[in-house]
This record gives structure tokens, C-alpha cells and sequence, in this order.
């Protein structure tokens, strides 16, 4: 359902954390400005850096210091691993989460490939009047958050952030 505060055209920045990723080989990355750009929505940035704590914060903190963007979609480091950071750099970050991403992003996984489904971690919220989302590297994960969770409801989330 359409509002009338629903933003019609979004200024994105999509960052894609890989220690072993460049722009030429980043797929969900590629993946990410496709599906945007399909649903006319402007890439302002783009980049891939390191999972690095540092870095990961620099980025954001520039991105979001801003009013140039209007949705930060990020990709990578969302596992359990001891180099996957992402997760906690955001959260630690985020001025509101919004906690139903991450759950409604583990059940839809859930129902693609199964327990692995609750490993993710997954995330979404604000920094600085920017939506901010934190997808897995994957491509069906990508996907899957792009088409079922992010597209649907980009225009009214930044709607609602520009009130």
C-alpha cells in the first residue's frame, strides 16, 4: 500500500564488507544496485572495504554525516566467525533498530534452507535519519532481503524518515 509520505525515488550507498571481495568479483554487491536501480532508486556510493571494525565505522559515520543518502544497504561479515564484525559495529552504531528485519529475515531464511537460517545475524535500523541495513554476502540472501523485506517497504521507511 502506497502513502502519500512514501518517497518516490531513494538515494542509496551500498557497502559490501570482504576480505577477499574487490568491485570487479562483488556479485551481491552488483546484486544490491541491480535490484535498486530496477526500482528507480539512485546509487550515490559504493564501495567494498575490509570486515574491519575501523573501517566499517569510518564508512558509516561519513555516509550518515550527511543528508546525501537515504538507505545504507550493507553485504558481508554477518557470520559467526571471529573476523565477521559487522554485526556488532552496526548495532553499536544504530539509534533505533528495527528489530522485526532481523526476525522476519531469519524466518523467510528459515523456510529456504532451514536451521542454518537462525546463524544469521541479520539487521536493520537508523543512524542519523539513514536506514541502514545489514544483509549476509550471499546472493540468495541478498535476494531474498532485497525482494521480501527491503523493496517492499524501502519509499515508506524513508518516507518516514524525511517527515
Amino acid at each position: 500500500m502506497h502513502h502519500e509520505r512514501d518517497a518516490s525515488s531513494v538515494r542509496a550507498g551500498i557497502l559490501t564488507m570482504s576480505d577477499t571481495r574487490t568491485k570487479d568479483d562483488d556479485k551481491s554487491g552488483a546484486l544490491i544496485c541491480s535490484y535498486l536501480e530496477g526500482h528507480n532508486h539512485d546509487i550515490s556510493e559504493y564501495r567494498v572495504i575490509k570486515d574491519d571494525r575501523d573501517a566499517i565505522q569510518s564508512v558509516l559515520a561519513d555516509w550518515t554525516s550527511d543528508d546525501d543518502l537515504d538507505v545504507i544497504i550493507t553485504n558481508g561479515g554477518t557470520g559467526i566467525s571471529a573476523k565477521d564484525v559487522t554485526h556488532q559495529v552496526v548495532a553499536g552504531m544504530l539509534e533505533k533498530e528495527i528489530e522485526g528485519f532481523g526476525e522476519l529475515f531469519r524466518m523467510k531464511s528459515y523456510e529456504e534452507i532451514g536451521a542454518k537460517a537462525m546463524l544469521s545475524r541479520a539487521l536493520a535500523g537508523v543512524i542519523a535519519q539513514t536506514a541502514v541495513y545489514v544483509l549476509p554476502g550471499s546472493s540468495n540472501a541478498v535476494r531474498l532481503g532485497m525482494n521480501k523485506l527491503i523493496l517492499p517497504v524501502l519509499p515508506h521507511v524513508v518516507g518516514e524518515l524525511r517527515k
